[in-house]
């Protein structure tokens, strides 16, 4: 596998499909004997709806159960550690649109939790579609120019973006007659297990930082949300909103964001 060295950045060329490469990470190191810090997936970006896109996201599969094979990577009931970068990136994104005229042709956005490859990394993925742009992103986004990396200016925002959560990772079985009792019990399906993974891995990626779930209430029937917040409230998870003015002074926090209807894209 082809890699390139400049300064403390790694770049490796892959010929084959990279949700399919579990444990880069690890390898690397044992090749090397170079610790990894986090790892970043650059993709071409390919949407059903054919709207070109610049999206970043973090990866995992936690809602699968073991017996089931996910259908691009990742192991079941898994999610990487999301990259501390993925918010100053998205941000990045967005400026390298604006500044080449994109919008509002193009979508920038932060995509939901999906596929893998397996890493143990803080890891996520960056996906365009426009060449040129690569050139642009990568120069500026790991500061191969000499000018400053990313990572390097975004704790000024103190708060940072965690696992995003959507609809098909919260699979939830209707209750029943148990709805009008919020008897999370009654509940069926993996979402508890989807939360917990993302909640963990969130923790691990920075345990020195608080984190915070974030709902989007509009999503959900009320038996779902009412299941959601008890479970939360269950495991000692604290239900916020970033960007309110209470997290000022905050030094850093994590946000995990549960939606139902978000949608995604390989």
């Amino acid at each position: 596998m082809p890699s390139f060295v400049n300064r403390e950045v790694r770049l490796l060329k892959h010929d084959n499909s990279i949700v399919k490469e579990d444990h880069l990470d690890k390898r690397w190191e044992a090749a090397t004997g170079e610790v990894v810090d986090e790892v970043i997936f650059l993709s071409k970006h390919t949407a059903i709806s054919n709207r070109p896109a610049l999206t970043v996201h973090p990866i995992g599969v936690p809602h699968l159960r073991e017996d089931e094979v996910s259908p691009a990577g990742g192991k079941p009931g898994w999610a990487a550690p999301p990259n501390p970068q993925i918010g100053p990136w998205l941000r990045l994104l967005k400026t390298i649109a604006e500044s080449y005229n994109l919008l509002p042709e193009f979508e920038v956005t932060l995509e939901a939790t999906h596929h893998g490859p397996e890493t143990n990394s803080p890891t996520m993925f960056v996906e365009i579609v426009v060449y040129m742009l690569w050139l642009k992103l990568v120069w500026e986004g790991l500061g191969l120019g000499g000018g400053v990396a990313v990572g390097d200016w975004s704790r000024k925002y103190g708060i940072w973006v965690g696992h995003l959560i959507s609809g098909y990772s919260l699979p939830m079985e209707d209750p029943g007659q148990s709805k009008a009792q919020g008897d999370i019990k009654g509940v069926g399906g993996t979402w508890k297990q989807a939360i917990k993974v993302a909640f963990e891995t969130t923790s691990a990626a920075f345990p020195r930082g608080e984190v915070l779930a974030h709902l989007d209430n509009k999503s959900f029937k009320s038996w779902q949300k009412n299941a959601i917040v008890s479970f939360l409230a269950e495991q000692n998870i604290k239900i916020g909103k970033p960007g309110a003015q209470d997290y000022l002074s905050i030094p850093i926090r994590y946000c995990i964001r549960v939606s139902k209807s978000t949608t995604v894209s390989n």
